[in-house]
């Protein structure tokens, strides 16, 4: 079986793994856009917003927008703050050093490169960031959570991510992330290999992956070449 697609997670994986103090961003994110006197009740309310549409989308699967973190903390979505949103995000979000290589290394050996993640952001927040690093135009499709009904691991959201990059067999995708249950877990239960680029403050998941990338992604193309072969 012939390799014909590979899809990648973006936070964590496309990324390099940062712990982010996500309260801290959002008193930033406040203080750049609003009246100092709304500040720490702002923040403490989009803080826990964000924190209950995560926990649903991990225990209930189903997707969130940044739009509907704000309309649950009862804060408009001025463009200073959603300015400040992307810019305090800036530094999470480079690309990592080794990833538009392996897509273009990926792409000569005629491979589909993919992107599925779980997101609030917007496709046009992603794509921004995918061409500011020189990576989009290497990309064959991609699905963010927040254009669908689902969060990873619902196998819903890998079906989007394979109709995205036009490959309709699992058994011929790959999948990579750095989440076990999200990423692993939902790659394989979906038919596809899974190969795990381990974070050690992600909790773990009984789900075994096909590979793991203890060198990070350049990593990843031996086994590419053992699962062709």
């Amino acid at each position: 079986m012939s390799i014909k697609a590979v899809i990648f997670d973006w936070g964590g994986t496309l990324t390099p793994w940062h712990d982010v103090d996500l309260a801290r961003i959002w008193h930033d994110v406040c203080a750049a856009g609003l009246d100092p006197a709304q500040v720490a009740d702002a923040a403490a309310r989009l803080h826990a917003a964000e924190g209950e549409l995560w926990r649903r989308g991990t225990d209930e699967h189903r997707s969130a927008t940044l739009d509907e973190v704000f309309a649950l903390a009862g804060v408009a979505p001025s463009e200073a703050l959603l300015t400040a949103v992307f810019d305090h995000w800036t530094p999470h979000t480079l690309i990592d050093p080794a990833a538009p290589g392996l897509m273009r290394e990926l792409r000569e050996r005629g491979v589909k490169v993919g992107v599925l993640s779980n997101t609030m952001w917007s496709r046009e927040w992603h794509e921004r960031i995918f061409d500011r690093d020189g990576v989009l135009g290497l990309l064959d499709g991609a699905v963010y959570s927040s254009e669908i009904p689902w969060t990873k691991p619902h196998a819903g959201a890998f079906r989007a991510a394979m109709q995205a990059v036009g490959v309709d067999d699992p058994s011929a995708c790959v999948f990579v992330g750095d989440r076990p249950f999200d990423d692993i877990h939902g790659a394989k239960s979906a038919g596809m290999r899974a190969a795990l680029v381990p974070n050690s403050t992600v909790p773990s998941w009984r789900t075994e992956p096909d590979a793991v990338l203890h060198g990070g992604l350049a990593d990843l193309l031996p086994h590419i070449d053992r699962w062709t072969s």
